[in-house]
Parts: C-alpha cells; structure tokens; sequence
C-alpha cells in the first residue's frame, strides 16, 4: 500500500490518518507533542462542529465524546446598542445539533486511537530539513500542521487573499459556571453577540476535560477596546479582564458570567492571524513536492467558527482523491487538482467569513433584522454555518437577499 506522512496531529490531519487506516494505507503521523502533553497543554482554539461535518466523524466512528457533549441546537444573534443596551436579538434552531470537543481532549484521544488501528506516531518536531529527506522516503508527504515553519512553504496566493494583516485580535477562556440562559432555556446553542464598530463576543457551549463548559471568546477589532491583550495577563487576570469587557459592552452576557470559574490554569488564550489563501504545492530545496491542508492553505478568521469544520471536509475531499488515485504517483497536478476540488467547497467559506470581517452591509442588516420576527429567516441563517455555500444564493448578494425576504415575507 503507499506509504503516506501526515504531519501534523490537528482535525484534518489526524483524521485523514484515521480513515486512511480503514483502507489499510501505510500511515504515519507526526506529532510536536504526546497524548498526555496535549491534556495537559493550553487550549489551542475554538471550536463547534456543525451537523455536516459531524456527520464525517460518526461515518468513520470517531464521534468518540458524542454522548458526553453538550448538544448544540440553536444559533442566536444579539446585537448591542450606542448606550449597551440590546437592541437586536433572536435565535435560529439547527436542524440537526452541533457540538464542540476540546482540541485537548479529541486529539490526545485520536493520537491513541491511531495507534491502536495500526497508525504510527512520531513524536517529534519537523523542519523544513527534515522534510526534505522525509519526502524520499514516502509516497505522500502532507503538511497539516498550520502554525510554524513548515507553513512558510506554502506561497500566499494573492487573488484569494483580499488581507495582509489580522483583522480580529482573538482572546478567549474555557468557563465553568454560567447559568441556563434565560432566553431559551430548554436548549442551548452558540450566542454571536455583535458590538458594532468593536468586534463580537461569542459564547459556545462546549466539552473540556473536566467535562462540559462554556468558551467566551471575544474577536476584537485592531485598534479598539477589545485589543488590550499584549500585556499577555496571567488566566485570573485574563478571565476578569473578559468579565470587564463584558460588563461595558454586553451586560446581558455580564449578567450570567460573573460568576464563572476557568475550568482550568490554561484555559485561556490570545491571539490573532492574517486570513490567508496559499498555494496548496510546497516546493522543498532537493525539489520535492507536499500537499499543504485544511489551516494550511485556507485560514479563515474564526468570525464564523468554521476551522474545525472546513478541516474535516477537506481531510474527507483529500481521503476520496487518495483512494481515487489508485497506484498513480501522487504528482504535482494531482496535488492541485486534490486542493481544488476542496476549494469547489471552501471558497464559500472563505467569501462569507470574509464579507462578516466588514461592517455589514444594509442587507445584510435587513436579513438579521427580519430574522428577529420571522423564523424561517432565522433557522437559514443558523443552518447556514453547517453548509455556509448556503449563503451564496441569498445572503451575499443585494438582489438575492431582497428577493428571498419577499419570498419568506
């Protein structure tokens, strides 16, 4: 069988050595870190899977902490006023439920679980050096790892990269103790909270180590109130530094978070990236070739909580052009024609995170506004983040909108 290395032990990556062990594909992973490192790391990210790409995980039986997480079933809007007042708000229901895992815990459990169906785990951390002579030795190298040295092999591709800096400044905490909320109590579901001109608070329910959670995860604009992150504070001062962003902008979500607790001394993390298209072909100094994926070659700003999502779409687009490939070299047109056939799907990703990054358009205003008092504007809207290619036919552009409200009307 081809022997394939996967660097890289994220979503996408680990994924696509999983279910390339269903096929019996030789498959190797590396990883900077173990499983019990990984436990006992900070928080890497964000996160809610949507029902489509949940959908991958069961398909290949890793939905692992399904009967453990909290069950995600609606997306709500609020909106903030001048004086901090609410002055929009709604909530859409999923057709099907979401979920958020911990980075921590589904990875530490994926490595294991890789081992165990005959993967193999490298523990170790790559260079472009060591790349270099790593790709001799198999048939498909993939980078998956989207952070560090190795991403610099991917060229940034300017005609689907509209930025050159970071457009949010990222700050989040990983939270035990908010009350039921009391707009929807019988279910729960992510909360996007916009501050016109300052950035959003999102709240996401979501599943830790120590069990189930929340993650307040504010995205601030450059420049503004909610850039105050350099300083790096220690978690205490991080979490009461969010509480107080929280109290001035958004004292509705103040209300149930005052009293929260960090579910841990390293669950909270700042940050910030440069959304970003590249080439999906790196090019090493003997000349060899690797295939870049998911974070890789199509960062998106987390706005629209797409990064797990899109990591599993394209670990599967990647796992059907693998085993569509048969015993053909794994050549240079292959590898783009392997990434276009995910951008097919992501650049709708891409389109509409970007477009959120922007003030919003009147239509666009239009649309939430209408979606507060007729319910099936809402539910589109909410199940638009488990398909965002969704958003082409009716919210991104003027005409269609306007056309789809008189539809709904």
């Amino acid at each position: 069988m081809p022997k394939v290395l996967i660097v890289g032990a994220g979503q996408s990556g680990l994924q696509l050595a999983l279910t390339l062990r269903e096929h019996d594909y030789d498959v190797t992973v590396m990883s900077a870190r173990t499983p019990d490192e990984i436990r006992r790391g900070r928080v890497m990210s964000t996160q809610c899977m949507f029902a489509d790409a949940l959908a991958i995980e069961r398909d290949h039986g890793l939905n692992l902490w399904e009967e453990q997480a909290e069950r995600v079933e609606g997306l709500g809007v609020s909106v903030a006023g001048p004086d901090s007042s609410r002055v929009m708000d709604w909530v859409g229901k999923l057709d099907a439920y979401a979920q958020s895992v911990d980075q921590r815990v589904k990875m530490a459990g994926w490595l294991e679980l890789l081992e165990k169906r005959g993967g193999k785990v490298v523990t170790h951390g790559v260079t472009t050096a060591d790349l270099d002579r790593l790709t001799a030795m198999y048939d498909l190298v993939i980078v998956a790892a989207g952070k560090g040295e190795l991403v610099q092999l991917f060229d940034r591709n300017p005609d689907r990269s509209p930025f050159t800096r970071p457009q949010r400044i990222l700050s989040l905490a990983y939270v035990h103790g908010l009350p039921t909320r009391p707009e929807h109590p019988d279910f729960r579901a992510v909360r996007f909270n916009l501050i016109p001109e300052v950035g959003e608070l999102f709240v996401i329910p979501a599943y830790t180590l120590s069990g189930n959670c929340e993650i307040l995860f504010f995205e601030g604009i450059p420049g503004g109130p909610l850039d105050c992150w350099d300083d790096r504070p220690g978690p205490q001062e991080h979490l009461d530094r969010m509480r107080g962003l929280m109290q001035k902008f958004l004292p509705w979500e103040y209300e149930r978070a005052k009293d929260v607790t960090l579910t841990d001394p390293l669950a909270t993390l700042t940050g910030g990236y440069t959304p970003m298209v590249r080439y999906p072909v790196g090019e090493l100094p003997s000349g060899g070739a690797v295939l870049g994926m998911a974070d890789v070659v199509v960062a998106n700003d987390p706005i629209t909580g797409q990064g797990s999502n899109n990591a599993a779409k394209c670990a599967e687009v990647y796992l059907n052009s693998i085993l569509e490939r048969g015993d053909q070299p794994y050549d240079r047109e292959w590898m783009s024609a392997t990434f276009e056939r995910y951008w097919d799907y992501a650049q709708h990703v891409t389109a509409w995170t970007n477009a959120l990054l922007g003030p919003p358009p009147e239509h666009v205003l239009k649309i939430l506004g209408t979606a507060q008092v007729n319910d099936t504007v809402a539910r589109r809207f909410a199940n638009g983040f488990s398909d965002p290619s969704d958003f082409q036919h009716w919210f991104m552009d003027p005409d269609k909108a306007e056309a789809y409200l008189a539809e709904v009307a």
